[in-house]
């Protein structure tokens, strides 16, 4: 089969699950991935021959995204901060959202900072990885309730070239961290049960519920545990940093004023939306 018949063939199997553009995102990453051709090179070598082995492949991508399985997960990788970083469904795929967290928090500091940051939650490492990368003086820190998620985030950051120290913790135990920091950063589960129909099959069928979900009626409650470690693990004048639920920003901004946290900000998104706030100690 050539690429372009094999591209016909992509667009007609799931054009009723997803937009065009977003088939065409699919197409040109799947066909990088496995032909090692870019974008101006479909439209250039459209009558190149696809080998069988490699069909064989592209028709089980193909497959997998007719069940809204996330691309990133069958590709095993995505792309965050310019960064690469494995994926696999033990944890989350890291989203443009948090993308926009790192460049506030890189607002507050500098790349010759001799700083401690703390990541809560980390999933696949890429916050504390990146950044590492971009305040490679830092001395970074991240912790997570699962192993996987801690053994992918350690793959992360050894493919990245980058020492940062990870930890099994659950910020819900009654147990206190030993060290203190000038940073905490933290994008922990939020969305709520009651708000599952938003929330896109494919994500919803794969991503780990542990990282996503909390319960209707304490929605915040891993914002109040990790404000009350922040009270005594922040150096003075140190800066706490959440991405929130969109609908919980003025709840969430009013919950770390309560805590008696200044200056609190709440920040929204590239999409318009309340999903970042940021405190002083």
């Amino acid at each position: 089969m050539k690429l372009n018949d094999f591209r016909s063939f992509f667009n007609n199997e799931l054009k009723d699950l997803y937009p065009k553009k977003e088939i065409d995102s699919f197409f040109f990453r799947i066909i990088e991935a496995k032909m090692e051709l870019d974008t101006i090179a479909v439209f250039t070598k459209g009558d190149t021959e696809i080998t069988t082995e490699t069909l064989s492949e592209l028709t089980n991508i193909t497959k997998r995204l007719k069940v809204e399985e996330p691309l990133q997960y069958i590709l095993g990788n995505t792309e965050f901060y310019g960064y690469n970083f494995e994926v696999n469904s033990n944890v989350l795929i890291p989203r443009p959202e948090t993308e926009e967290l790192i460049t506030w928090i890189k607002e507050f500091s500098s790349e010759n900072d001799n700083i401690k940051i703390l990541d809560i939650g980390t999933g696949s490492g890429c916050i504390p990885i990146t950044l590492k990368k971009e305040i490679p003086t830092a001395e970074v820190f991240a912790l997570d309730i699962s192993e996987k998620a801690i053994e992918t985030a350690k793959k992360n950051a050894k493919n990245n070239n980058v020492d940062v120290t990870f930890l099994l913790h659950d910020i819900l135990s009654e147990k206190e961290l030993e060290n203190t920091f000038d940073i905490i950063v933290s994008n922990p589960p939020y969305v709520r049960n009651l708000e599952k129909e938003e929330i896109k099959n494919n994500v919803l069928n794969n991503e780990p519920h542990l990282a996503l979900f909390v319960e209707d009626d304490n929605p915040l409650i891993f914002y109040k545990r990790i404000a009350d470690i922040a009270k005594t693990a922040l150096n003075p004048n140190g800066l706490l940093f959440f991405e929130i639920n969109q609908y919980l920003g003025n709840e969430t901004k009013q919950m770390l004023e309560d805590k008696n946290f200044s200056n609190v900000i709440l920040k929204r998104d590239l999409f318009g939306n309340n999903r970042m706030i940021k405190a002083n100690l």
